[in-house]
């Protein structure tokens, strides 16, 4: 909703378009004010015959002085004179009362008119002229959307919008670091929904929970619930507000694996099978050889995540409260077994199928490569496939395919470190004998603001991220490859016009949106970690310790022991049994 400023900050607001002046409103001074306490006239009648008698009741036990223009709306909507008795005959600042559930009450009220009335809505000129908010952010997507709406914001708002892009690698610890210091020049951020833990655990991040509850325009009830209830959420405070919708997913070249009779991979196997068969083959047309499997795995970037979508598969079989990174009964973690020495097997057998450079490739490079047509598989999350629909960049429009994570028909024993064979009683929830368990990886780029910063900028914030939410906005940054934004409400989930403008075929979006959904409402879905210094357990000792092997630089045990003693050094550091404490809540487990 547009807002309005006031003296104790910003409120949410309404005003009507092109309002026709009637009786005693002609000619009134701007500066007059109706309907709060400090206008002459008494408590607007209860018994008003237009049908606006209720917000007028809010108004004034809101403590809210209008100026004359929203007068004017509400005599026209009426189509009738409000009595000269009901303005001040002289300059009246504008004051909420300091309550912000009086705020609230005031917002119900004025909305459930402006329904009524049917009276279309626009923002008060420039209530955030001369504020700068400064919003940092990894470089390229992600940056993109809020860098290119920052000028549009500006035009409604009057706020302007610094967007400050780093490195993904240094974004968790910019921010900490200007936070923590007290340096404060970071108003916002829009960062990975895990890290939020450890911002609050400072008292860095500002609870939205109030705003959130009070912005209707945000439309939260369409936000998919695993976003809105867990992404955005921490010890039942809302703190972020989500702009993407992150799992992780498997994409395919339909026409190639036809033309060589294969099947789409169900399993890691079947999906190494699949590589090496298509390895080598001219995939593009363009007379030179490609690749059978692109999977981005540069060091400090965003590869980490992929190990622990296989690892996953087998570890975690009975449902999200199992868990796969710790054993939920001493905070083990779960990396000296079976499962997780195949995962490195799949890394580096699948690297035999890639790009001659793929321990040098982020996902901004794996993706173009698949669009190229030059890759038969790859694992990303959602934006391979809105860039394979865009015309300018994709040569495989029509000819892809995406599906749920592969899975594994084999499942750790946690007491034994060894893999068994998938039954009913181990996985519970395997289709068809594959125990698939899809990674909401990252958990979708979402919002958070200084606690620290100045109250006008946290209330311009707060409202450009409303506005970068909003379906306006959020639909069609879902729908474009380059933003770096994936599909979050549910109705951006099915097959609609939203996504037949932007070019994706009905069959397209069956087997893209249905990968989304048959992810999210699995009850065998991975969760990311969570814990106090989950950034140094994922980012600095698995990325390390995985990218070294990967590398040569050390063998398969080095790593398994890199990883184990690197997270059990962490547990001991922060504290084993509170970590223990916040892992299980974190999954539910009991």
């Amino acid at each position: 909703m547009p807002v309005v400023s006031t003296g104790d900050g910003i409120v949410d607001a309404v005003e009507f378009s092109q309002p026709r002046s009637r009786g005693v409103l002609a000619g009134r001074a701007k500066t007059a004010a109706c309907f709060g306490r400090h206008a002459l006239a008494g408590k607007p009648a209860g018994h008003l015959t237009f049908p606006c008698g209720k917000a007028l009741d809010s108004l004034w036990d809101a403590d809210i002085v209008l100026e004359e223009r929203w007068c004017r709306a509400l005599a026209t909507a009426a189509d009738g004179e409000i009595p000269a008795a009901w303005f001040s005959q002289e300059q009246v600042p504008v004051n909420t009362g300091g309550s912000l559930m009086r705020i609230g009450v005031f917002l119900a009220g004025f909305s459930a008119f402006a329904a009524l009335v049917g009276a279309p809505a626009f923002a008060q000129d420039k209530p955030f002229a001369g504020v700068t908010v400064n919003v940092i952010t990894q470089t390229g997507a992600i940056q993109e959307p809020l860098q290119r709406r920052a000028p549009e914001f500006e035009a409604l708002t009057g706020a302007k919008i610094n967007v400050i892009a780093v490195p993904f690698s240094d974004l968790y610890q910019k921010i900490l670091t200007d936070w923590a210091s007290g340096t404060n020049s970071v108003d916002a951020g829009v960062f990975a929904p895990q890290w939020m833990v450890d911002y609050i655990a400072g008292g860095y991040l500002e609870d939205l929970t109030p705003r959130v509850e009070a912005d209707k325009d945000i439309q939260q009830d369409d936000v998919g619930a695993f976003f809105r209830d867990f992404s955005e959420k921490y010890s039942g405070k809302t703190y972020m507000i989500t702009l993407d919708g992150d799992f992780h997913m498997m994409y395919y070249r339909k026409d190639v694996l036809e033309a060589a009779g294969l099947a789409v991979p169900k399993t890691w196997d079947e999906y190494l099978e699949v590589a090496k068969a298509t390895h080598g083959k001219d995939l593009s047309g363009d007379g030179t050889p490609d690749f059978g499997s692109c999977i981005a795995k540069k060091r400090n970037a965003q590869s980490y995540w992929f190990v622990t979508d296989v690892v996953g598969s087998m570890t975690q079989s009975k449902g999200t409260s199992q868990g796969t990174f710790f054993n939920t009964k001493d905070m083990t973690p779960l990396v000296n077994n079976d499962a997780f020495r195949k995962a490195l097997d799949f890394l580096a057998e699948s690297t035999k199928y890639g790009p001659p450079d793929e321990l040098n490739l982020d996902v901004s490079d794996t993706r173009p490569l698949f669009a190229s047509g030059r890759c038969a598989l790859n694992l990303d999350w959602g934006d391979v496939g809105t860039i394979s629909i865009d015309p300018k960049q994709s040569k495989v429009m029509g000819k892809w395919g995406a599906a749920i994570m592969p899975g594994s028909k084999e499942v750790l024993n946690w007491d034994t470190g060894k893999l068994e064979a998938c039954t009913a009683e181990n996985c519970p929830h395997a289709i068809d004998g594959v125990n698939h368990a899809p990674f909401a990886a990252f958990g979708g780029w979402g919002g958070g603001i200084n606690a620290a910063a100045d109250p006008k900028v946290k209330d311009a914030a707060y409202a450009y991220f409303s506005f970068m939410t909003q379906p306006a906005q959020s639909n069609a940054d879902v729908t474009v490859g380059g933003t770096g934004f994936n599909p979050y409400r549910t109705s951006q989930l099915s097959y609609s016009d939203l996504w037949k403008k932007a070019g994706m075929s009905e069959e397209e979006a069956k087997v893209y949106l249905g990968a989304i959904n048959d992810s999210m409402s699995s009850p065998n879905m991975i969760l990311d970690l969570r814990i106090p210094q989950n950034q140094k357990y994922q980012q600095v000792v698995l990325d390390e310790a995985v990218s070294r092997f990967l590398a040569g630089e050390i063998d398969k045990e080095a790593t398994v022991a890199a990883v184990e003693e690197g997270w059990n050094e962490l547990n001991e550091e922060t504290g084993k049994d509170e970590q223990l404490k916040l892992y299980k809540a974190t999954i539910g487990a009991k």
